[in-house]
């Protein structure tokens, strides 16, 4: 459809390498020199200080606060407790943006019903925030050792053995030993001091340097997880945002309508009307002096009549045809079908009817991409398939057009897209360049009537 048919960590600068040097080094090789790793070791290795003063801060605030619950202090001291906690988490929020890439978004606002410190007090209490900034603290210190001492073990390791060749010198130098010592005790000691130990010895350095990278990574998915899972909004919190949102999209998807409505009426069946009641109104006055020329007059009138009706019959259908309340989405989308500029299939397999707003949603998202295959895709023919899934409600339109369909570009799709969000719906736009253009809607099933 011309109109509507038509990545990780971003740029990392490596260290010393070139973009095409580094895209011609297979990802388990280049590993090692990526910023990514370096800013994964980092934040691993500020992972333990922060979680020790973490874990102390936590600890000391809520066991004081708990031991003086029998005076009036223990309420305040465990609310400042949980408050602090609360600011390390948005600290720790913004650490593993920056050095993990990691988008969190904040958790729900404190909500207090009165002003003051009481209720400030009672709001941290209360909130859920609070209590999992608190479970943060206490669980991200003893993994933060755990990640910190494998980190560093595997990173030390992987490179002091990888360059052992270059410092082996400074054994028999200034250590009075022929190189590093692999075993000794009372009667024989093992040296690496051949080359084909020090060339082993090299090996074993670099797979520990490959294979650390990846060590240090999925240490950090445990971190993404913790942040994500107890420093972010709650799952009811991001529910909620997304119902207002989606009340948000239906209101204004509402407003948008009934203008359009409005409009339709002004400028098309009221005008219509306006200019034939004159018409009227001037037939009336001439028929007494020249009843042809009034007969004329009706006649002309007679088809403004018909004119305004079609127009009126073209705007109920595109609010709520009479047909999908009557017979369903079958003969629904047959009827729109065929006023489609291209042969269109419709099969449409449902034992029961949707619910009255799930049908009007699902004959309103075939309608608008029936139109746009009919303005933009330059197709020769089209089908709708329309089935059920369990609990979803399948809608399929496909055309052979030249393709190229994007959602994401604030068109017409887009606005299918929200307006189906809004429902929990869900649209997805498969459109290479070239075609063919699959389009499929996934709507909540909620039945209301057999049909029969």
């Amino acid at each position: 459809m011309a109109t509507e048919y038509g990545q990780g960590y971003g740029h990392d600068s490596g260290l010393g390498f070139t973009e095409g040097a580094r895209r011609r080094l297979p990802a388990g090789l280049r590993a090692p020199f990526e910023g990514r790793s370096w800013r994964e070791f980092g934040y691993v290795l500020l992972s333990l200080p922060i979680g020790i003063m973490l874990f102390v801060y936590a600890v000391t605030m809520v066991s004081l606060g708990a031991g003086l619950l029998v005076t009036f202090l223990g309420i305040p001291v465990l609310a400042a407790g949980l408050a602090g906690c609360r600011g390390f988490g948005a600290l720790e929020r913004a650490r593993a943006r920056g050095l993990l890439g990691l988008e969190v978004g904040d958790p729900e606002p404190l909500r207090m019903k009165k002003s003051g410190v009481m209720a400030w007090m009672g709001a941290v209490l209360k909130s859920g925030t609070s209590w999992r900034a608190l479970l943060y603290a206490l669980v991200q210190f003893p993994w933060s050792v755990f990640s910190f001492v494998v980190a560093v073990n595997f990173w030390a390791y992987g490179w002091g053995l990888l360059t052992y060749p270059l410092w082996f010198w400074l054994f028999p130098m200034y250590g009075g030993q022929s190189g590093l010592q692999l075993y000794g005790d009372g009667s024989h000691s093992i040296y690496l001091d051949n080359p084909f130990e020090i060339t082993v010895t090299a090996l074993v350095g670099l797979l520990f340097t490959l294979a650390t990278p990846w060590i240090v990574r999925a240490l950090t998915m445990v971190d993404r997880v913790l942040v994500h899972g107890l420093l972010g909004p709650s799952r009811l919190a991001t529910r909620v945002v997304e119902l207002e949102s989606g009340r948000g999209v239906v209101v204004d998807t509402a407003a948008a309508d009934l203008r359009r409505i409005e409009r339709d009426l002004h400028d098309g069946a009221q005008a219509r009307l306006v200019a034939l009641a004159m018409d009227l109104g001037l037939a009336k006055e001439k028929l007494a002096e020249d009843p042809r020329a009034a007969a004329r007059m009706v006649d002309e009138a007679h088809g403004e009549v018909k004119t305004a009706l079609q127009e009126l019959r073209d705007l109920a259908r595109g609010i709520h045809p009479a047909v999908l309340t009557d017979r369903g989405l079958d003969a629904a989308l047959s009827a729109v079908a065929s006023r489609c500029t291209v042969p269109v299939q419709v099969e449409v397999d449902l034992a029961e009817r949707p619910a009255p707003a799930i049908e009007g949603i699902a004959y309103f998202t075939v309608s608008e991409l029936l139109q746009n295959i009919s303005k933009h895709a330059r197709a020769t023919w089209a089908a709708v398939d329309v089935w059920r899934v369990k609990s979803r409600l399948m809608v399929q339109v496909v055309d052979n057009g030249v393709g190229g369909a994007d959602a994401s570009r604030g068109s017409g799709l887009g606005g299918l897209a929200e307006r189906l969000d809004a429902v929990d719906g869900i649209l997805v736009v498969d459109s290479p360049v070239g075609g063919p253009t699959r389009v499929t809607a996934e709507l909540p099933w909620r039945g209301e009537r057999a049909v029969g």
